[in-house]
């Protein structure tokens, strides 16, 4: 039977011995076959109560055809955070890119709550501007107007800001389209070769870029709170050691190689600490790394396996995974004083979490009594009260958008693929690869 990385840490937590874990981490990672970079959006469940929203094709007044179709762009971002619902251009009753050519009657007769109307010009340069400017159709006025510029290879980022800003201004809440995801991806030629890939992308899969390609596998990547580096276990020094890389050079440092386990890397809150997993001394134990001195604190020390640390938004605490009261399930560690309380009392397993940004949830893999399944589920911190949100037959890695509005994680079935689901569970959305798995996704914070 061929084991996932989450099989491998579920099994793990339910064992004792160092030695048994290490072979079964070992034969796990060697196992999934995975394959291309780019990914593509496949729907699979609405929202009845979105907003429904017109976004009108921008028009253009270049010499050529432009590369990318900003309008749609924008569309398949508002569906893809669950509370939109563009209306299809197949419907429309006019094509404005003026504010004197919108009609509002035509609007409502659509059903229309808003429209957003642009206009895409070129720049000297190579260069383009786009204006947009958009409608509350009901109120009968303007709302939002704007312009962005770029370069012609910037067309769907100068798309993703336009998105943002109309997602900020209809729902009061910063929008994460002009975020990125990290996520690893493997193609296994046969069963003695498998090349891995570490890849980034927009948030919608598309603009893939291979940023680390190894023969060895790689896990758990991390962003920095500043979004400008990556913290992920490779094996290419022949067991796993914690790097860091700067993502505009490419420059890499390996920060841990301890024998045994080094894993899980998360970046604190404020970007000068890494918390971390190490078996150095015999037992995997959670450790915290000051990035400046180099100097280790060990955070937990117990006979159990203590995994997959998280950070709370405020830095003075640890979420993470134990089997330390018989199965596994999720503590809270306070660093100053390694006081530690269980989180997690429903279910027979519950593991991998990640604090939402205002700390008052997690997302986590819960499997429930009796059930066979393991699913992305939230919990609220202050009343213990559980949702499951999915309903795969098995998944891993759920990581929060930086808005905690949307969550990507890792889905096994005959073949392995990315899913993004709203937190309200309303609409979710599967990202894969045309050629066969990822995994192992990390969703990034807002550029700084």
């Amino acid at each position: 039977m061929m084991l996932t990385g989450a099989r491998v840490i579920r099994t793990l937590l339910l064992l004792k011995k160092p030695s048994v874990m290490w072979s079964l981490l070992f034969c796990l990672l060697m196992g999934p076959a995975l394959a291309q970079a780019e990914l593509t959006i496949e729907i699979t469940k609405g929202n009845d109560k979105a907003i429904p929203v017109a976004v009108v094709p921008f028009a253009w007044s270049g010499s050529d055809l432009l590369q990318e179709e900003i309008a749609g762009i924008i569309g398949s971002d508002l569906r893809l955070s669950g509370q939109f619902a563009p209306i299809s251009s197949k419907q429309f009753l006019g094509f404005p890119s003026k504010a004197d050519e919108v009609f509002f009657g035509d609007w409502r007769l659509l059903g229309a709550s808003y429209v957003l109307i642009g206009r895409v010009s070129e720049q000297s340069g190579n260069g383009y501007v786009v204006n947009y400017e958009l409608f509350d159709v009901l109120g009968r006025r303007s709302v939002l107007r704007g312009e962005v510029t770029g370069s012609r290879d910037q067309l769907r980022a100068m798309a993703h800001k336009i998105s943002d800003d109309v997602y900020e201004n209809i729902t009061g809440i910063p929008g994460v389209f002009s975020t990125r995801i990290v996520y690893v991806v493997a193609k296994r030629h046969d069963a003695k070769k498998t090349d891995y890939q570490l890849v980034y992308a927009d948030m919608d899969g598309h603009r893939a870029v291979p940023i680390l390609k190894s023969n060895k596998p790689i896990l758990a990547p991390s962003w920095s709170p500043d979004g400008k580096k990556l913290a992920y276990v490779s094996f290419e020094a022949g067991r796993p050691a914690i790097y860091i890389q700067e993502l505009a050079s490419g420059e890499r440092e390996r920060v841990t190689n301890f024998p045994g386990l080094n894993s899980a890397p998360k970046w604190s809150p404020n970007g000068k600490k890494l918390a971390m997993v190490l078996s150095k001394d015999g037992n995997p134990e959670i450790y915290v790394l000051d990035l400046a001195s180099r100097q280790l604190t060990q955070v937990t020390r117990h006979f159990a396996l203590d995994n997959e640390p998280a950070w709370m938004p405020d830095g003075k605490s640890l979420v993470f995974t134990s089997n330390r009261g018989g199965s596994a399930q999720l503590y809270e560690v306070e660093l100053a004083s390694g006081e530690t309380k269980r989180l997690s009392f429903d279910g027979k397993f519950n593991a991998r979490a990640r604090v939402f940004p205002d700390g008052k949830s997690m997302a986590f893999i819960h499997k429930g009594e009796g059930e066979a399944s393991y699913n992305v589920a939230i919990q609220e911190m202050d009343t213990g009260r559980i949702r499951t949100l999915t309903s795969s037959p098995f998944e891993d890695a759920p990581d929060v958008s930086p808005n905690g509005r949307m969550l990507i994680y890792a889905a096994q079935g005959d073949s392995g693929v990315l899913g993004i689901i709203s937190a309200d569970g309303r609409v979710s959305f599967r990202l894969p690869s045309s050629e066969g798995d990822v995994r192992e996704p990390a969703w990034s914070p807002y550029r700084k």
